[in-house]
């Protein structure tokens, strides 16, 4: 239990961070740059957030041995800050208080400082993060700043916090260090036993079933969440989370129930017409700080991205809806773009300011529109399209490009037909395009990440089996290749980041997890068992390094790393789905193409260990990864096997249909998968429907191999 000392620590800091923002004696530097300007430790990192901070007057260290040992040596607290290159509010804290010389002063005369690109260590930032939400008891976000024993024991952490409230933080940890040092050891040491305790789990035997009305009932409470009028989940600020309406549109699929199906209609459509989606250029913002989708925190990250690619491919699979295939192809021209390396690779996010202004490079002044659409006519439609105002929708009188009434409704008020609507406005974004071009572009981060990679890889992959656009295909192989010579040794290791030829950190299970999916998802686009063979090395590697014995959950961190003060378990799901739901779907779904039964036992078990928590829970959207797998143990995936000489157009074809309970292998020959020995007929080229390896008798039409699945 977390004592009245604590609690009344944390009343005391909290009043520090509700209190309203306002609007070279300092440091160590140990050394300079080229032009001679004075670096900390971070000169020589290759994270773009880290180079951010070198020439702070804080003596930032990055995450390393050398800082740990200089906070025990030196018998100093740690302050470990933690924040990621497009976040807004991590560039204030900056400019307000990590570059004035008296802060940092403070800082390094009294505290060890450690500055975390949480992309790059997601391990340490969910050590940190946990701590300040179990120390607040409220929900925190990045700049995360946690204070630490020399030993790494967190005692407190918060979030932002202006330039005087951060003052008064530190001088309250000098002062209680000087003076009552127990205290902070009391501290450290509950949130320590809380830290170790939190994500414990209930080991099942395995003996319930994975029931039709026990997903059922997941689904009702799932929906019970969903803003119907808006999409997306009740309530404000609106993030995409694109897994909830992957089970969703699943769901909808294996027992047509409707109102699944409009949970994921309204939300798709009103994220496509809203402002968190980039009207002219494509792509999607983090999250919407409304209800209504309108206006975004406007960073772009890759990992939102390659989902809502991947979850709108679908539901065009399904539905033929045009919105969506114009929202893939343009996001995918985005990504390409502005997010895509020569050696294949895809970097990781545009931040949310340029100029020093949130939003700038995105958002429109009437007067701004109208210098561009100088056609009286095109301006009008456009801005009746676009709602579009003197007034603006947004800060400043400026405007966030966004929709609420459908073509059809814009053309008849402007008295013009739907083809000319279409015309007129493909016209009016390539001028606004163009005219935005030469704005000041927002940064870039441009190291790789292994798991987003893999996020995005699988986008790509899904992208063309909705549209079969060959192009799409070839830059997921790229990528793949990338991932695979730059990111791969050959036991299955993986490292996590990649930039400027350099790779120095290992990977966690999320890039295991995240790549065997779309090493796996790969096979089924290109039928090369090559893709199937890696991820195989992935998964032996995963469960040599990272599952837990006691539990058979997998932990975070390879057992190859060096410990942190708790090895933690990713159980939930978040807007990247958790890793070990991750892992366990890889496992059932490689397990099925291998027929390694192992594989497939160990995702059941991981199942059965997270079933009660899932079947209980009145909101089972933080479980939706999970949801999938149980789903998918209700009812086993179907094999559809196309072999012989003429299987590449029905392959093609099959694709091209919402499947998402079906696994697709084959190819010319029976290959060396056990699933399609015995299958090859000379001189025919046949489908074969299958679940659990019992076969339906083969047929020749797609059409009646849908039929057979019905």
């Amino acid at each position: 239990m977390i004592n009245i000392r604590f609690i009344l620590l944390v009343s005391v800091l909290f009043v520090f961070a509700c209190k309203s923002p306002n609007g070279n004696s300092a440091g160590s530097s140990h050394s300079t740059d080229h032009q001679g300007r004075p670096t900390n430790h971070l000169a020589k990192e290759s994270s773009p957030y880290l180079l951010q901070h070198m020439y702070n007057p804080v003596d930032w260290y990055p995450w390393n041995d050398e800082a740990l040992e200089k906070a025990k040596k030196e018998d100093k607290m740690l302050l470990i800050s933690v924040g990621y290159s497009a976040c807004h509010w991590c560039h204030v804290m900056e400019h307000e208080s990590f570059e004035d010389s008296l802060v940092a002063k403070v800082m390094n005369e009294n505290f060890v400082c450690i500055k975390v690109d949480r992309e790059e260590r997601p391990d340490v930032d969910d050590v940190y993060m946990t701590a300040c939400h179990m120390a607040t008891g409220k929900s925190c976000g990045w700049p995360l700043n946690a204070f630490a024993l020399p030993d790494g024991r967190p005692v407190w952490a918060g979030t932002y916090f202006p330039k005087k409230n951060w003052l008064e933080i530190l001088e309250y940890f000098i002062k209680l260090r000087a003076d009552e040092p127990e205290k902070l050891e009391e501290y450290a040491v509950q949130l320590t036993e809380g830290l170790k305790s939190s994500e414990g789990i209930n080991i099942n035997t395995g003996d319930q079933d994975f029931n039709r009305s026990e997903l059922d009932n997941i689904a009702i409470k799932f929906l019970k969440n969903i803003d119907f009028k808006d999409g997306g989940r009740k309530g404000a600020p609106k993030f995409p989370m694109p897994n909830n309406y992957q089970f969703l549109l699943a769901y909808h699929h294996l027992s047509g129930n409707s109102r699944a199906l409009e949970a994921v209609n309204t939300t798709l459509e009103k994220m496509a017409l809203g402002g968190i989606y980039d009207q002219i250029g494509g792509g999607f913002a983090r999250y919407s700080t409304d209800g209504v989708w309108l206006a975004p925190h406007f960073e772009k990250m890759l990992y939102d991205n390659g989902q809502l690619v991947s979850l709108y491919s679908d539901a065009f699979a399904l539905s033929k809806n045009p919105l969506y295939e114009k929202t893939v192809r343009q996001t995918l021209d985005f990504i390409k773009r502005e997010l895509t390396d020569k050696s294949g690779g895809f970097y990781s996010s545009l931040d949310a300011d340029s100029e020093g202004e949130e939003g700038k490079f995105y958002v429109w002044t009437k007067d701004e529109i109208d210098a561009v659409l100088t056609d009286e006519k095109v301006n009008k439609v456009f801005c009746a399209y676009y709602e579009v105002t003197s007034k603006g929708n947004w800060e400043h009188k400026k405007n966030i490009l966004h929709r609420k009434s459908n073509s059809k409704s814009v053309a008849k008020k402007q008295g013009i037909s739907e083809e000319e609507l279409a015309t007129l406005i493909k016209g009016a974004e390539a001028k606004l395009f163009e005219a935005r071009s030469k704005r000041v572009r927002p940064g870039l981060d441009d190291k790789v990440l292994t798991s987003w990679n893999a996020l995005m890889l699988k986008g790509y992959v899904d992208a063309y089996k909705a549209f079969g656009d060959e192009e799409y295909l070839n830059t997921a192989i790229a990528n793949a290749n990338f991932i695979t010579s730059k990111m791969m040794q050959s036991d299955g290791r993986l490292n996590r980041n990649y930039k400027n030829g350099k790779s120095v950190i290992n990977g966690f299970l999320d890039d295991y997890a995240l790549t065997i999916d779309a090493f796996t998802a790969l096979y089924q686009a290109t039928l090369d068992e090559q893709w199937l063979a890696k991820a195989k090395t992935l998964a032996d590697y995963s469960i040599a390094h990272f599952q837990n014995a006691e539990n058979g959950m997998f932990n975070y961190t390879s057992d190859l790393d060096p410990p942190l003060i708790a090895r933690k378990m990713e159980l939930a799901d978040n807007v990247i789905p958790g890793s070990n739901s991750s892992m366990a779907r890889a496992l059932f779904g490689l397990g099925t193409y291998l027929y390694n039964t192992s594989y497939t036992d160990k995702a059941k078990e991981m199942m059965h260990n997270i079933s009660e928590t899932l079947t209980t829970s009145d909101q089972p959207n933080f479980y939706s990864n999970w949801c999938s797998l149980y789903m998918s143990l209700v009812q086993p995936p179907y094999e559809i096997a196309i072999i012989g000489d003429d299987y590449a157009p029905l392959h093609k074809e099959m694709m091209r249909h919402y499947l998402p309970n079906a696994l697709l292998l084959g190819g010319k020959t029976e290959g060396g998968l056990d699933l399609l020995k015995n299958k090859l007929q000379e001189g025919e080229t046949m489908i074969y429907v299958c679940q659990n390896k019992v076969c339906k008798f083969p047929v020749q039409e797609v059409d009646k191999a849908l039929g057979l699945m019905e």
